[in-house]
């Protein structure tokens, strides 16, 4: 069976994994996590980057470093994974569901403007598959309006849009390093900081409101409780295994993005025949490689061709159902405006296997089994 994805060791992730071990240091917060930090900050850059457990993990500290309280709205694309809502749900926020456009696959100016009022208190971007063309208007419109511009870069490290990280357009950002994203800590994110005002108490937060970060560096003879706040910090063993992943992350996504063009130019002459849609190549050379997308011509189209793929012993998968039509969706969120887009895509969806696993043989099996259904 050709995976759909694997956290694939591609460096020193064995090294460093057994000298956490052997340093006898594996909590939250170890010389690893340091690394790793320190990387993330130089590489985007940014002011200050924390890691955390999970993207998820960042999102709720996005929200409590904002004030989000109840009775504020918060703008986000329905198309997305449900932390993205949730983390301000949590804050008793009322999430306003937005549309995207249907060549990008994320909310751009357009869906999101005419959903921003009195009440918004921040827009939050999320960067589909790792492509980051709409975050300069995202950014633009969230500064004329006075509202925190928040990126769910989850899937988009090691990406950038005309030169620029993303990751770093917004006041704050989250990234995944999840078991499924281009390099991974198996369970791990990061909080990207773009103001620093936010940084001292971000640190407070994310090490279960305390201000014990002050206390490590001298700066106060103990720590206590300061602030709300959780244990947003990933182990050690995690760690370790993410900084030996992120020193590869520029062959990781020239070998995936190269997968996703392989992909791309051997089925788009089939393409208009069977009204399948792909990514254009602009589209996919501008982003790091996370994913492949294809849109089958209906949703029984979009069953069959995942279980001739799986007949073939390839894993393929679809992508999220909306959030607006989700019984969480309806309960901590709504709808102003048409959801056409999205409502017309997510159950057309199929995404293809991409990870560092595959060998060039797999690709052409999965190039072979995909162009044999869509000819047939």
């Amino acid at each position: 069976m050709i995976r759909f994805s694997s956290p694939a060791p591609i460096g020193r992730e064995h090294e460093y994994v057994a000298k956490a071990i052997d340093g006898r240091k594996l909590a939250g917060v170890g010389p690893f996590a340091v690394g790793c930090e320190q990387w993330l900050e130089k590489r985007l850059p940014a002011p200050r980057a924390l890691l955390t457990g999970s993207c998820t993990s960042g999102l709720e500290l996005c929200a409590l470093l904002l004030d989000i309280q109840p009775g504020d709205e918060v703008v986000i694309p329905s198309f997305t994974f449900c932390t993205t809502a949730s983390a301000f749900a949590l804050r008793g926020a009322t999430i306003v569901f937005a549309d995207i456009d249907p060549s990008t696959l994320c909310m751009g100016e357009k869906q999101a403007a005419p959903l921003l009022g009195p009440r918004t208190k921040a827009l939050v971007g999320v960067h589909y598959a790792g492509y980051g063309g709409d975050a300069p208007g995202l950014a633009r419109l969230c500064e004329e309006r006075g509202i925190a511009f928040v990126e769910d870069a989850a899937q988009a490290i090691g990406a950038a849009w005309q030169g620029r990280s993303l990751g770093t357009f917004g006041r704050l950002a989250s990234i995944s390093f999840h078991d499924t994203k281009n390099v991974t800590g198996g369970e791990a994110g990061a909080l990207v900081i773009n103001d620093p005002a936010l940084v001292e108490r971000a640190e407070i937060l994310r090490d279960k409101g305390t201000d014990r970060a002050r206390f490590f560096r001298g700066f106060v003879d103990k720590y206590t409780w300061q602030d709300l706040g959780s244990s947003y910090v990933p182990s050690e063993l995690c760690a370790a295994y993410l900084l030996a992943q992120l020193e590869e992350v520029d062959r990781v996504n020239a070998r995936r993005r190269a997968i996703a063009l392989a992909y791309h130019d051997a089925l788009a002459p089939l393409a208009a025949k069977t009204r399948a849609t792909l990514p254009s190549r602009a589209y996919l050379e501008a982003a790091n490689g996370h994913l492949f997308w294809l849109l089958l011509k209906d949703p029984e189209a979009q069953h069959r061709f995942i279980e001739h793929l799986k007949s073939r012993d390839i894993a393929a998968v679809h992508h999220y159902v909306p959030l607006h039509s989700a019984p969480a969706g309806q309960r901590f969120g709504k709808v102003r405006g048409s959801m056409a887009v999205t409502d017309g895509i997510w159950n057309r969806l199929v995404r293809l296997p991409l990870h560092m696993d595959l060998t060039d043989a797999d690709v052409s099996r999965v190039i072979d089994a995909s162009r044999e259904f869509l000819e047939g």
